[in-house]
């Protein structure tokens, strides 16, 4: 396997989570760090679990994030199909090929005499595990004469084919990110391979297609080490080279310990799925980071550093850049915490970075209620994106550039109006209205308006300020009156003073 080939194969048993984007981010920027191919796999044989819709929904999360397959079910390609479901025919030659083995048998006991089994051993205080202690008493191909098993075959009798673990043999493994490490044998039980309905498990198809597929690389998350020695012992069994792995550490929630879930961003405020997810099942939604304002530039760049870090430390990479620094060796060992004002820190850096124009049509193609051309929506958003984490924020934070203020800060009032506020503003409007109205010129005006009166700018600026905006907030006063317009700030400053009547 000379070419680099990695495959991202999630399950569609729900949303793609963060670190199921982070796991698929470094599949691709390895790939295109090493001139090698990235492929999207359905491993889609948990029919129990299946959730309509999650397949399209995945595909749709990796095309909104940049991370484009080169083959994929959609796509296509030369080791096609790429949804297990339609493998069957593959893993069934398989089956047949490990069971001539030593290292595969046939086991016919049923779910309830397993359960049986399992409570005994409770009783005991012991934890039944189907493994090379416990196989021998067991209803299997292993106690049974050949006479036995091929009259249950016969009379069509349920039947699973499970991986016949070898006795007390030390097995050295290998990790990109974790380094060498030993497990023996006798810790691992006798996993299922192909289930009673013919289907193979996660741990036989998987091998089955990297293998078929050519997959040099196995990048995948920390909760498959324990399954690490299985795999090998399976590729020995097929008498194929094994590809290399690299396990990825955990997400870590904001705060305490353990594994970053839903749970922690309902808490926190924060989305754990790139995309909005309607439960088809409760039709509950569950927010995406689409759809809560982040930019996908942002947004992966945010995963991206969530265990990895570039040579320099830098923190703002384009997913080209990502994709020549890329190293799986200086993948971090610990876990990554989550924090969500980091998170809110990437958006902050890419709006600022976001050319008007894409801000624009990206604020029309929301639900906010925008009343102007869009000559005037483009001066708001270079007013206000400084200030913006999210592009509603552009409009949130500029509301009053969309309508007049209809009550004023209590405590920005007392500080901004007295006796004399609604004089001296009424005589600024009367000096105003034959004035050139930009901002430059305003400035000016303003300046000197103070200055005849002998006033400092505060007497004048904040309660203008006041006026047009509803609080002491926003952009220079002098660009706010230029994109309201003469006709709109008369009409402010006169609300305004009749308000404070």
């Amino acid at each position: 396997m000379d070419k680099v080939r990695v495959r991202f194969a999630p399950s569609p048993t729900g949303p793609l989570h963060l670190g199921g984007v982070r796991t698929a981010l470094y599949d691709y920027l390895f790939a295109k760090n090493q001139g090698g191919e990235f492929v999207l796999r359905i491993e889609d044989t948990d029919t129990a679990r299946y959730v309509e819709g999650a397949e399209e929904y995945i595909e749709e999360a990796l095309e909104w994030c940049g991370i484009i397959a080169d083959e994929s079910p959609k796509k296509g390609g030369k080791f096609a199909p790429y949804r297990q479901s339609e493998r069957r025919h593959i893993y069934d030659k398989y089956t047949a090929q490990i069971l001539k083995t030593d290292y595969a048998y046939i086991a016919f006991d049923t779910a309830e005499e397993l359960d049986a089994i399992r409570a005994e051993y409770e009783a005991r205080g012991e934890v039944f595990s189907y493994d090379n202690r416990t196989r021998n008493q067991l209803r299997n191909s292993l106690t049974l004469s050949e006479e036995e098993v091929q009259k249950l075959l016969d009379e069509k009798t349920p039947y699973v084919v499970r991986f016949k673990m070898p006795v007390d043999r030390t097995l050295g493994l290998t990790d990109i990110i974790r380094g060498n490490f030993a497990v023996n044998t006798d810790t691992l039980d006798d996993k299922v391979l192909v289930k009673n309905d013919g289907m193979p498990t996660y741990h036989f198809a998987n091998i089955i297609d990297d293998h078929e597929m050519e997959i040099s690389h196995v990048i995948r998350g920390e909760e498959w080490l324990p399954s690490l020695g299985l795999h090998t012992l399976l590729y020995k069994a097929m008498g194929w080279e094994a590809p290399q792995f690299a396990h990825l550490s955990l997400i870590l929630k904001p705060e305490g310990k353990g594994k970053l879930s839903k749970r922690d961003g309902d808490k926190f405020g924060f989305p754990v799925f790139p995309l909005n997810f309607t439960d088809p099942a409760t039709g509950n939604v569950s927010k995406g980071y689409r759809e809560s304002g982040y930019l996908p530039e942002a947004f992966i760049n945010m995963v991206a550093l969530l265990g990895w870090s570039p040579a320099d430390d830098k923190e703002i990479l384009s997913i080209e850049e990502m994709a020549k620094e890329f190293d799986l060796n200086k993948v971090h060992k610990a876990g990554a915490r989550f924090s969500k004002e980091k998170a809110e820190w990437f958006n902050h850096q890419y709006i600022q970075k976001t050319p008007d124009e894409a801000l624009l049509n990206l604020l029309k193609n929301s639900d906010l209620n925008l009343t102007l051309s869009d000559d005037k929506l483009l001066k708001v958003i270079k007013l206000m994106k400084e200030r913006a984490t999210f592009p509603k924020d552009i409009y949130e934070n500029g509301k009053f550039f969309f309508e007049a203020p209809t009550s004023y800060d209590e405590k920005a009032s007392k500080k901004a109006w007295n006796d004399e506020t609604s004089a001296i503003l009424g005589e600024l409007s009367s000096n105003i209205q034959e004035t050139d109205f930009n901002a430059e010129n305003l400035k000016q005006i303003l300046h000197d308006f103070a200055e005849n009166k002998g006033l400092g700018m505060g007497k004048v600026m904040m309660p203008l300020r006041l006026s047009l905006v509803g609080e002491l907030k926003g952009p220079d006063v002098p660009e706010i009156m230029e994109l309201l317009g003469k006709e709109e700030t008369t009409s402010r400053i006169n609300n305004a003073i009749n308000n404070f009547k």
